[in-house]
């Protein structure tokens, strides 16, 4: 692996060299002081909150030109290994990858400023759609221009899945089939609770895991690995490189264990003071939303049914749920900021903020209790494996969302043709996810305003 060198400042436009992971001449006494390197984060970071728009995948793409091509902030193999780590913990995925690259040069406070100026836009936008919105049109009548807009989000979800599936191998796509599968049973039958996902999901999650952990041992796996474990896959030495990146992490293991501790607090806590009655409406947002985000692997849409089976009908319509998601799709930055139009349209500006910090809290904490752990256990195969199980039955998650997604949004001929219009647009025409939401608004207006295609499909 290599790393930027932090003995050449990131400024005036100047790349960096980088560093071989063999390089023991550096000593960490020599390293930028901190801030210095926070300076840095601030001047490459500060506007992909502003241009990231598209979800997870082209989110990724984005990050990786930016900062492995354009500003060789990091080499491409490190920067994977922080997006395959992103994918196995739960929360926000994308932000995630933000947070866990910054934290390599700029520690937790470069890490956390990322984070901030990669969420403010979206969030901004969606709480304002949620304290204002209303105020100008009836949810109940919503006006033309919004009704084409969940069958076009729901378009991008299908790609989405479309896409992180063709990235499987063959225990993967079993995998990932498999969670599919379990998911739509488990919304869609009456003799099981609606809130089963919340014990289920992680279950499947971490099952994925732990076979394709298994699969790595057998003599002839049924997956594809970089490495395999092997009887010499013992304690591993550091490398100079390695001690740099922990340096500028700057975080210990029993940090990361504090850090873990404090985010299962935060949750038992929570959850703990709901069941026992604690009335109080904005507990209850945090509590719903930080559950959700303790769950939620890989990122972005495996949240939309969750969530939907909490706040609709309690906290809103079904129809102001799938508006708030197509504009939450149609933004740059996290789709994780969905969660402060929710909280917005049912509590206010309190109730954004507390939705926000409530959905974001998990994956914010957990990326940083992760990084000191990662950076000592990176070169293990054995931990490779289970995060490639991880990624596959998250995105088997994302394909059962699919399915119940379709049958909300799609309820008559003129959404059907949103769909498959927008779903083509996106996925053979590289529409981008703000155009495809604008698309599938026109189109649907179109069809309402001349009466068309309004049969129940």
């Amino acid at each position: 692996m290599e790393l930027v060198d932090e003995e050449t400042p990131l400024v005036k436009g100047k790349n960096p060299r980088i560093e071989n992971d063999d390089d023991a001449s550096n000593d960490s006494r020599d390293f930028e002081p901190l801030i210095d390197r926070v300076k840095d984060v601030i001047r490459v970071y500060w506007f992909l909150g502003l241009i990231a728009f598209g979800g997870p995948t082209a989110h990724v793409g984005i990050f990786q030109d930016h900062l492995v091509r354009v500003h060789q902030w990091l080499k491409e193999d490190l920067f994977l290994e922080l997006f395959a780590l992103a994918q196995g913990l739960p929360g926000p995925s994308s932000s995630q990858l933000i947070i866990s690259t910054a934290a390599t040069h700029g520690g937790v406070l470069g890490g956390s400023i990322a984070f901030l100026m990669w969420n403010l836009p979206g969030f901004v936008v969606l709480t304002a759609a949620s304290l204002f919105l209303y105020d100008i049109i009836d949810p109940s009548n919503p006006p033309i221009w919004l009704l084409g807009v969940p069958p076009a989000a729901v378009a991008l979800i299908f790609k989405a899945f479309y896409g992180f599936a063709l990235k499987l191998d063959t225990l993967g796509a079993a995998l990932a089939m498999g969670t599919s599968a379990v998911s739509v049973l488990i919304n869609h039958d009456e003799n099981i609770p609606s809130n089963s996902s919340q014990f289920v999901y992680p279950v499947l999650l971490f099952g994925g895991g732990l076979l394709t952990f298994l699969d790595t041992y057998r003599s002839k796996p049924i997956g594809t690995y970089s490495k395999l474990p092997g009887l010499d896959d013992g304690p591993v030495e550091q490398t100079a490189f390695d001690r740099k990146l922990g340096y500028k992490i700057g975080m210990e293991i029993h940090h990361g264990i504090f850090m873990f501790l404090f985010w299962l607090v935060l949750l038992v806590g929570s959850i703990t003071l709901i069941g026992r009655g604690y009335d109080n409406k904005y507990l209850e947002i945090f509590e719903i939303f930080y559950r959700t985000g303790s769950l939620v692997f890989g990122g972005g849409v495996v949240i939309v049914p969750m969530l939907q089976n909490e706040v609709v009908p309690k906290w809103m319509t079904e129809d102001q749920f799938f508006q708030g998601l197509g504009l939450a799709q149609s933004l740059p930055g996290p789709f994780f900021n969905f969660a402060s139009f929710l909280g917005g349209t049912y509590a206010g500006l309190p109730g954004a903020i507390v939705a926000n910090l409530g959905l974001m809290g998990p994956g914010f904490i957990l990326i940083f209790a992760m990084l000191p752990f990662w950076s000592k256990a990176r070169h293990y195969a054995w931990f490779q494996a289970i995060i490639k199980g991880l990624n596959a039955s998250a995105i088997g998650l994302i394909g059962g969302g699919c399915v119940f997604l379709y049958a909300k949004s799609v309820r008559d001929a003129a959404d059907a043709i949103v769909f498959v219009l927008c779903g083509g647009l996106a996925s053979f025409y590289k529409f981008g996810a703000p155009q495809t939401i604008a698309m599938g608004a026109l189109i649907g207006a179109g069809f309402a305003a001349f009466n068309l295609g309004h049969l129940p499909y």
